[in-house]
């Protein structure tokens, strides 16, 4: 049961005022049998985060993601360096020459741009080299683990049309609460409509609104790979004919076992352009994965990148003070 819970909290998350209760009912079990599970999951670290998951870009912030070379005694300072900045949500040491990689936002109001930033970073950290590697064509962002076992080795990504809305100053605060991790309670988003004083229903129409205009992508948990059991991911990069890209990329976001599948620029240095990650509870595993995928993907090379060591997993805090702060104090 525990396995059916997780699978259902990582999908969508029932968006009402008991969703526990929902899950409850489809599963046929009580309410607070939901929650005990649940939340022995999170004091265990199992369950990372439930919150509305954003788009970045869709927000008006400037991303990418970036590898650094850095020299191994100088590994620990980069690190440090690298992490302090509040646009950092994901750094890892893969096995690679590039050995950190890591993702920055800065927000629409940044003084630096992402540009400015990664160049004053990467000379914090006393980095050999850097590319910076943006997202040029998105197929699939999904972190949803099969932690049943039942899902299929395919899927299909579905393709939405985003609606235009005119965000207020409502849906800001919505957006800067609903991105922090919410309590295992029966009524969850009880605070957040306090604080905001206003009623259930104006404040999952917002929250809908914004998932219609791409701004949300969606409600849901999200599961520490590790302790969930999945030990073998592996940001896989393809060199692939920038032409077909597309129809390409298309084909590698079908697998279910890929989360996340992008089309990213190529350089002298760096000649992948199709970024998959691909997880696995066994190298053994995500290497058949890989080896399916290779039997599809029309590819000159790839390669797997394994993470060796987590340096910083978090959510970026959306419209907070931060990153100007940030920017005051190293920005030239």
């Amino acid at each position: 049961m525990k396995n059916e819970i997780l699978s259902r909290i990582q999908k969508k998350f029932p968006l009402v005022a008991k969703p526990f209760q929902v899950i409850a009912e489809e599963l046929g079990i009580r309410e607070d049998e939901v929650l005990d599970i649940l939340q022995k999951e999170k004091n265990d670290g199992i369950i990372r985060q439930t919150s509305a998951i954003f788009d970045t870009r869709r927000l008006g912030y400037e991303s990418s993601l970036v590898a650094f070379k850095v020299a191994e005694e100088n590994m620990k300072k980069a690190v440090d360096i690298i992490n302090s900045h509040p646009g950092i949500s994901h750094n890892y040491e893969r096995n690679h020459d590039f050995n950190i990689w890591f993702t920055l936002g800065v927000p629409p109001d940044s003084k630096l741009g992402l540009e400015k930033t990664v160049d004053i970073i990467a000379e914090m950290a006393q980095a050999d080299s850097y590319i910076m590697l943006p997202t040029l064509k998105l197929f699939k962002i999904n972190v949803k683990l099969n932690v049943t076992g039942n899902d299929s080795k395919k899927e299909s990504v579905k393709k939405v049309i985003h609606k235009d809305v005119k965000l207020t100053s409502l849906h800001h605060e919505v957006i800067r609460l609903a991105q922090y991790d919410i309590n295992m309670v029966r009524e969850p988003f009880a605070e957040i409509i306090e604080k905001l004083s206003i009623d259930y229903d104006t404040f999952f129409n917002i929250l809908n609104e914004l998932q219609e205009a791409g701004i949300m992508r969606r409600f849901a948990s999200i599961l520490n790979h590790r302790k969930a059991g999945f030990n073998a991911n592996a940001m896989v990069v393809w060199e692939v004919d920038e032409d077909n890209g597309k129809e390409i990329g298309e084909k590698a976001a079908a697998f279910s076992a890929v989360s996340h599948c992008y089309l990213r620029p190529k350089y002298e240095n760096w000649p992948y352009n199709l970024f998959t990650m691909v997880h696995g509870k066994t190298t053994e595993e995500t290497n058949s994965i890989i080896d399916e995928m290779a039997k599809e993907i029309p590819s000159r090379s790839h390669m797997p990148l394994y993470s060796s060591r987590e340096f910083k997993k978090v959510r970026i805090e959306y419209f907070t003070p931060a990153a100007r702060e940030w920017e005051d104090k190293y920005g030239k």
